[in-house]
């Protein structure tokens, strides 16, 4: 069975006038190895971000940050049964070459999750001349690189750390004096634009792409809010965002 995201008839339109221009492809927070995974329902996250880039027919790829969980090294309280630091670094590591495969080219906005390993080293006092970059952790291809902050055709993305709720993105946005994008509030995916007599700014939060059945997010589970699974998109020369929510073949994922 084939599956293709469903576009509204803007959207549509939007991608006909678009397709051969520059745009920006955006990856929502992903946490491997807990990303969704391809069901009888529905694509992987990895897959359903591929067809939507290939739709539009976007030259640049952002990844919005927290590309691995690094759960075993949160600060936070963990369940016993959660994989430990070396397991779940393998196994995010099995998924971020899959990832390397489909989009070889990237670039990754620093997350809080994707700090962690940096946090820890502090705390432990090790210096910086002995850590590793994030492109050796993950043992990235030349096409993948970490940065803060990255800007694109005046548009700025970022990871959103420190900022949360449903107008994170507008607020950041705002604060920066220009369009932004940003991910790490899971609960929040969409646009929102400003204007003033100047000029006319958006903020997007590209949402993520969590699988939020799995033990690392059972945090959330008796939160009225769930995770909106998500990407983004960015066109012509950054003056239009549209978010892009994925279909997951059932209307409400139940945690149990």
């Amino acid at each position: 069975m084939q599956f293709r995201p469903r576009l509204n008839l803007t959207e549509n339109e939007l991608i006909k006038q678009f397709r051969n221009k520059s745009g920006v492809g955006i990856i929502g927070d992903t946490h491997e190895p807990y990303c969704i995974r391809e069901t009888e329902d529905h694509l992987s996250y990895r897959n359903f971000c591929y067809e939507v880039f290939d739709r539009f027919g976007v030259s640049e790829i952002v990844h919005i940050g927290d590309e691995c969980d690094n759960a075993a090294l949160s600060y936070f309280e963990k369940s016993p049964s959660m994989l430990n630091a070396e397991s779940e670094a393998e196994k995010a590591q099995r998924e971020m070459d899959k990832w390397y495969k489909t989009f070889p080219d990237v670039k990754v906005c620093v997350g809080n999750h994707s700090a962690l390993p940096f946090r820890q080293a502090t705390t432990a006092g090790l210096p910086k001349r002995f850590l590793k970059s994030y492109e050796e952790i993950w043992n990235a291809p030349k096409g993948w690189k970490w940065e803060m902050q990255w800007e694109i055709d005046g548009v700025l993305y970022d990871h959103g750390t420190g900022s949360s709720g449903q107008n994170g993105a507008r607020s950041r946005a705002m604060a920066n004096r220009q369009s932004t994008v940003m991910g790490h509030s899971h609960s929040f995916g969409g646009v929102s634009y400003m204007a003033s007599r100047n000029d006319i700014i958006f903020g997007m939060n590209v949402g993520c792409g969590i699988d939020v059945g799995h033990m690392a997010f059972a945090y959330g589970k008796h939160f009225p809010k769930k995770p909106t699974i998500g990407c983004g998109v960015v066109l012509d020369e950054g003056r239009t965002a549209i978010f892009i929510p994925m279909d997951l073949g059932s209307k409400i994922v139940r945690v149990k």
